[in-house]
């Protein structure tokens, strides 16, 4: 290839705070968006930490500098206390932006358009207040919204002076950015209403999931369900983030009211909220439910299909703020899907419009209970909605769809349209 063809290429740096083999979520589809981009013919970098996101035993070593399918990756060492605790956040948040900002960003090269991500959720202040300093060109990926979703959870007060920071500083790094991707209608309704970005510059493009690595198979033949005994009740799981601004007792009440059917009920993961939940299991003196560490990346396909439905939420109150992109992964194997969230939420008009599940409100246990028992007693119509839901995942919402999308943005971001 001739200099003047590479020189064409686009140059894309891609900065998140995970990356594979960390168990974010939002590291994995990083992984396959920075692969894909390379792919369609674009020089990709990413720029990331050490694992650090799961508990300690899910961190694996891995080499600081590698290149892999055209994709270059720099894991920065920073501090890994507890994200748990909001001064061990703030410490990591710290070690990886200075350094990435002076060592990464500032001496920028020609040509390059970075992509700044929310994690951790000030990144892209990096962005905006470098453009000061150092004009480059740049596009913010919004995933949750902060502060609106720290305000949500309490950790700080609407309209207070931490509050007022955050939002005058979002004003900045959306306002500086060539280009923004949301993942919902509502998020790119909050970024244009709130912080006044440019509604031909927002663009919504969903997570994805890909097919080629999560593909459905008979949940007979998953040891994850051989395991745990899955095979013979009708199981519903959850996979993921149990953080703080998921709603799980309903669940648990449901799986009450479910004691005397054949149903299992199984949490994979961690969070805020393991403990509350591994509390009320012992207090309801639940038989029928399982709450079990992170499945591993390598067994994690084998895990999805050792149930019959896969559960999917978003709490009240915060759409436009997050959205579950587990909803993506769960299409990916096949299986229905079981929402529950606010009436108005995207996530349920997803669900329901494209017929891949069912949807119950927030709150509503013997709504639940009653969604299992008619799923149980349909097996047939049961597996139509699974077949639906990979046909849906192919079709709308593969990693081949979206990173399309996604390269076309920042071709913009990189033009500075």
């Amino acid at each position: 290839m001739s200099d003047e063809t590479n020189q064409k290429k686009m140059n894309v740096i891609i900065l998140n705070q995970y990356y594979v083999p960390d168990v974010a979520s939002t590291g994995h589809l990083l992984y396959e968006l920075a692969e894909n981009i390379a792919s369609q013919g674009a020089h990709v970098k990413v720029i990331t930490c050490r694992p650090s996101y799961g508990p300690k035993e899910t961190w694996q070593e891995c080499p600081r500098k590698e290149e892999k399918a055209g994709v270059k990756v720099h894991r920065m060492f920073t501090t890994r206390y507890s994200k748990d605790s909001i001064i061990g956040r703030i410490v990591n948040s710290v070690t990886f932006l200075v350094p990435l900002a002076f060592f990464h960003v500032l001496p920028k090269n020609k040509n390059e358009v970075f992509l700044y991500t929310t994690n951790p959720p000030y990144l892209g202040f990096v962005g905006g207040f470098m453009s000061f300093i150092r004009p480059h060109k740049y596009v913010v990926l919004l995933h949750d919204s902060y502060p609106e979703l720290a305000v949500w959870v309490g950790k700080i007060r609407e309209g207070g002076v931490i509050d007022k920071i955050w939002r005058w500083c979002n004003k900045i790094m959306y306002r500086r950015a060539k280009q923004v991707i949301v993942l919902s209608e509502a998020a790119k309704e909050l970024v244009v209403t709130y912080y006044k970005a440019d509604p031909d510059r927002v663009h919504v493009i969903p997570n994805w999931a890909d097919p080629k690595e999560l593909q459905p198979k008979p949940k007979e033949e998953s040891q994850f369900a051989k395991e745990h005994g899955l095979i013979e009740p009708f199981t519903l799981l959850y996979s993921g983030n149990l953080g703080l601004y998921y709603e799980f007792g309903m669940l648990l009440e449901g799986a009450k009211l479910l004691e005397n059917d054949n149903f299992r009920l199984v949490f994979t993961g961690a969070g805020g909220q393991r403990d509350s939940i591994a509390m009320k299991i012992k207090d309801l003196k639940l038989t029928n439910t399982l709450l079990l560490p992170y499945t591993p990346q390598a067994t994690f396909n084998d895990a999805l299909n050792g149930c019959d439905g896969l559960l999917v939420t978003i709490a009240n109150g915060i759409d436009g703020i997050s959205f579950p992109s587990k909803l993506y992964t769960c299409l990916s194997v096949g299986k229905p899907i079981i929402a529950f969230s606010s009436p108005t939420s995207e996530l349920r008009s997803k669900v329901e419009s494209n017929g891949v599940g069912k949807w119950i409100e927030l709150g509503d246990a013997e709504g639940f209970a009653s969604c299992v028992r008619k799923l149980i007693a349909d097996p047939a119509g049961t597996k139509a909605m699974g077949a639906k839901a990979r046909e849906v995942l192919e079709t709308e919402y593969s990693i081949a769809v979206a990173g399309k999308k996604y390269f076309d943005v920042l071709k913009l971001g990189d033009k500075g349209i």
